[in-house]
């Protein structure tokens, strides 16, 4: 049987989305409309990601964050970095716990570099010849 959160289908990032932790690549910063169909548009900042179609929409706490996080408040800077969303229980809205989502910076080692191909120092020019098989 379902549970409720996957009965509500959203076309933004929930909590249930991201768990104890998910590693997302930010892509952009921009504006998306949050309010509901047929209703007058709502523009709220969210952040979208390479790994996830949903974006996040921005509270002003995790604004805050993502500035320490990405320790810059232009938002261009924040452009192919990694982050980690992940559910905080704690979070209140209207004088009540209701949980939510929250950002961080990964731990040292989480975020794995390509590995850098050595470069060979250009020889002689070889010729079909000159190989031996």
């Amino acid at each position: 049987m379902p549970r409720i959160d996957q009965m509500l289908e959203s076309k933004f990032l929930k909590q249930s989305d991201v768990g104890p932790g998910v590693l997302m690549t930010v892509k952009s910063c921009e504006q998306h409309n949050v309010a509901k169909q047929g209703a007058e548009p709502e523009f709220k900042w969210c952040l979208t990601f390479r790994e996830e179609e949903k974006p996040l929409v921005l509270n002003s706490t995790n604004i805050q964050l993502c500035k320490a996080v990405f320790d810059s408040d232009d938002t261009d800077n924040w452009i192919g970095k990694p982050v980690v969303l992940y559910t905080d229980p704690t979070v209140m809205y209207a004088g009540k716990v209701v949980g939510g989502i929250r950002i961080r910076k990964p731990k040292p080692g989480a975020v794995k570099t390509a590995p850098v191909v050595a470069q060979v120092a250009a020889g002689p020019e070889l010729t079909d010849d000159d190989i031996p098989f």
